[in-house]
């Protein structure tokens, strides 16, 4: 008898206490459905752990950085295949069936196209160019919720211990193993920070820091660049 799929759902937080219960509650389905989800916080000082434990399998607190955070909790899985989410991302009704479809290829993993919520036509825009280049390029962001099987992420050591690009860089050492399986079906991501940021300014930044990633800097030089833009927008 083949294997069936079994899944780990893993979300990194911290300081999600205001749709920390609603976002969890849409994973429901998923457990009812005989799959698991982990929530790891660092720390939280809202409450978001106490908030997440009714709707979740497993808390764990760990370490501060969203790529120690995923390892802890493919640490703890015990599904067959890992599915790293933003809690501020939500799956399509039919996740579990096209996860379903891709356990049953040679594939290693894979991510969903992606969606912004924000009505304006910008967000459209920018969705198609995020689905497209990840397309072309094989590479896949935590935005569009990636997924991969236990074995194989396991056998890379999973994400790099970095500040920023982690998605990136795990993406590349994947490719080596397999093509990524593309769900064409969205999750939905929050697009409040597009709208915060300015939605071009957002747009400019992304593609400046991964450009610089690409030429070889640092994590931890792009890591600051990004946080000191953030502030300065903010400001």
């Amino acid at each position: 008898m083949s294997e069936s799929l079994s899944l780990s759902v893993i979300v990194p937080v911290w300081r999600e206490a205001a749709t920390i219960q609603s976002f969890l509650q849409s994973l429901q389905p998923v457990r009812t459905a005989g799959h698991e989800v982990i929530v790891v916080d660092v720390g939280s000082d809202d409450g978001t752990a106490d908030l997440a434990r009714p709707w979740c399998d497993l808390v764990l607190v760990g370490a501060k950085g969203r790529a120690l955070q995923m390892n802890a909790g493919a640490d703890a899985a015990r599904g067959n295949v890992l599915l790293f989410l933003h809690a501020d991302t939500r799956l399509p009704e039919t996740a579990i069936d096209h996860l379903e479809s891709f356990f049953s290829t040679p594939e290693q993993w894979g991510r969903f196209d992606v969606r912004l919520s924000g009505r304006r036509t910008i967000f459209r825009v920018v969705a198609w160019f995020m689905n497209r280049r990840s397309r072309l390029t094989g590479i896949a962001t935590g935005d569009q919720a990636m997924f991969v099987r236990t074995s194989a992420f396991r056998a890379l050591q999973g994400f790099a211990p970095i500040p920023l690009m982690e998605d990136v860089e795990l993406s590349k050492r994947l490719c080596s193993v397999s093509k990524p399986y593309c769900i064409g079906s969205p999750v939905t991501t929050d697009s409040r920070r597009w709208e915060q940021g300015g939605a071009w300014r957002t747009i400019f930044l992304m593609w400046r820091l991964r450009w610089r990633y690409w030429r070889g800097e640092s994590p931890e030089s792009l890591a600051a660049a990004y946080r000191a833009d953030v502030r300065h927008a903010k400001s």
